[in-house]
């Protein structure tokens, strides 16, 4: 292989879990991003605020780099593009719309002056190098995705992005399967294709089925209805706004991240809101019940969304009441499943009837079913095929679904992060593995919150703190003021105030036998004697911090 035309893919998130997407392929002097996504933490990531990945070798290569390609505008495959372009000046390419929110996130940062965009449409090609990319459109949960067709000195490969086969499109939403096939020709070289949903068999629901679904809700329902939803899902928007219509009700939005999408949308002519159908929350308490629509944020159960706020009585404007729909048009995203239900629950005790996908079909996932993979695989009749977008045990589903349309089994290649493939002369090699650890954002923080301080805010959380503080006099080495003990997240003080006391007898007799001026080692004493009493006692382990100061 070596001096023949070769294609290498660098996968830096999206390989071993949902989200974080992002891909660098290299060739000669040539290298190209596919995506730059984020991942939003779980539970036990305290204080986090989104993990990022490692562009460690995208910086390393940025004079090789010719551009950014994405595929859509999802927070998983653009949310990160603030942290790579703080050093990197490569330009952008991507729908309008994608460009648009992507905008948005570069504004925010101060970033966006100095990004260059570059729109494409459905068909487009652009030649970055020795990489030539073509754009197809594909059906998702968001409007103007792309599939790419990446013609490279090695061969050609199709990467789906996030996509579904939607079998009865509505608004011309459809995965150009046609185009694809005239790309692939008689098979492309590599396959590399969204995992998200492997493990469904048949085919996802189709949006006309989720318009018929919501469109018996509202021909039925007497009060106001009230839907959250993906702030990205536009079309689902439309299909909000013409059924108000249809129906003589009126549309009120609330909450900044549908204010901001909506109004991109409706700037590049992506939603249109029929004549009538909008109206302010001020105005709603004016109209009858019947004839009240309203957009909120919050499908996740986000403490600070419209729809927390509507359940937990703090909306300013609106008020939750007996007779309203509630319709939860999304997905439950796993990590917040126990968000969800708490918030569901705190609607019916309001008296709100809540539909959600669970009861009810007002929600298609914008991920392809186990046959609409099998379909695309026969599309592209790739020679070799590499999942991507899932976690494990979904590549290891969609590798296995691969084999059974054709594809040899050395040839579906089940990799994660970090692993990189080259591909020459119709051959296959496994690269050294690269650096691809998580990067933790917290706050202003990009990096500097690791596995040590994770662990200790773990504890913080899960055992408390409890603070020990001595002042003591510098010339006599006499206790002038404490031990005092105070506790957070440990022990209600006065309710176990005599487990307080007699750890401050065990503070003093440390205190006792620890020579003067020997500050550390009395420290070290009063930590240790306290975590085995409270282990004792009360079989807690909380940290332990002395303060011990010298006047």
């Amino acid at each position: 292989m070596t001096g023949s035309p070769a294609v290498t893919l660098y996968p830096l998130g999206g390989l071993g879990e949902i989200g974080l997407n992002c891909m660098a392929l290299v060739s000669g002097d040539s290298m190209i991003v596919v995506d730059c996504g984020l991942m939003f933490p779980d539970d036990s990531l305290f204080g986090i605020d989104v993990v990022i990945p490692r562009f460690d070798f995208i910086l390393q290569n940025r004079d090789k780099l010719k551009g950014i390609v994405l595929t859509h505008g999802h927070e998983d495959h653009i949310g990160a593009l603030p942290w790579l372009m703080r050093s990197c000046d490569a330009p952008l390419y991507a729908s309008s719309f994608t460009l648009a929110l992507a905008g948005k996130k570069l504004e925010e940062h101060g970033l966006k002056e100095f990004t260059t965009c570059v729109p494409v449409s459905a068909g487009d090609t652009v030649t970055l190098g020795d990489f030539k990319v073509t754009f197809f459109p594909v059906c998702h949960s968001i409007v103007h995705g792309f599939a790419l067709g990446i013609e490279t000195p090695a061969g050609r490969i199709v990467h789906t992005g996030d996509f579904k086969i939607d079998r009865n499109p509505l608004d011309g939403h459809a995965t150009d399967l046609d185009a694809i096939k005239r790309f692939s020709g008689d098979g492309a070289m590599l396959l590399l294709s969204d995992s998200t949903n492997a493990e469904r068999e048949g085919f996802a629901l189709t949006e006309r089925e989720i318009k018929a679904a919501l469109g018996d809700i509202f021909a039925t329902c007497s009060g106001r209805i009230v839907v959250t939803l993906f702030s990205s899902h536009i079309q689902r928007m439309q299909e909000i706004y013409d059924l108000a219509h249809a129906t003589g009700r009126k549309v009120a939005v609330s909450g900044k991240s549908l204010f901001t999408n909506i109004e991109i949308a409706r700037e590049l002519k992506h939603l249109r809101v029929p004549p009538g159908t909008e109206a302010t929350l001020e105005e709603l308490a004016s109209l009858p019940d019947a004839q009240v629509v309203l957009l909120v944020t919050g499908s996740q159960g986000e403490p600070l969304s419209a729809l927390s706020r509507l359940a937990y009585g703090e909306h300013r404007q609106v008020k939750i009441q007996k007779g309203d729909t509630v319709i939860l048009s999304s997905r439950f995203i796993p990590g917040n499943i126990r968000a969800i239900t708490r918030l569901i629950n705190r609607l019916y005790k309001l008296g709100a009837e809540v539909l959600y996908e669970r009861v009810q079909a007002i929600h298609a996932s914008g991920h392809a079913h186990a046959d609409e993979l099998r379909l695309m695989l026969k599309t592209v009749s790739p020679k070799f095929f590499i999942p991507i977008h899932g976690e494990y045990r979904h590549l290891v589903k969609h590798a296995r679904i691969a084999v059974s349309c054709g594809v040899a089994p050395e040839r579906a290649l089940v990799i994660e992060d970090g692993q990189p493939v080259t591909f020459a002369e119709g051959l296959i090699r496994l690269e050294d593995a690269i650096p691809v650890e998580h990067i933790y954002v917290d706050g202003k923080g990009v990096g500097d919150v690791g596995v040590t301080v994770l662990k200790e805010r773990q504890l913080l959380a899960g055992e408390g703190l409890v603070i020990v503080v001595l002042v003591v006099d510098e010339k006599s080495g006499e206790l002038t003021f404490g031990p005092n003990i105070l506790s957070k997240g440990f022990v209600f003080e006065q309710h176990y105030s005599h487990v307080l006391e007699d750890a401050k007898c065990i503070v003093l007799d440390i205190y006792e036998n620890v020579p003067p001026g020997q500050s550390d080692l009395l420290k070290e004493r009063i930590r240790s004697a306290l975590r085995r009493f409270f282990r004792k006692i009360l079989e807690r382990d909380p940290v332990v911090v002395p303060l011990v100061i010298t006047l």
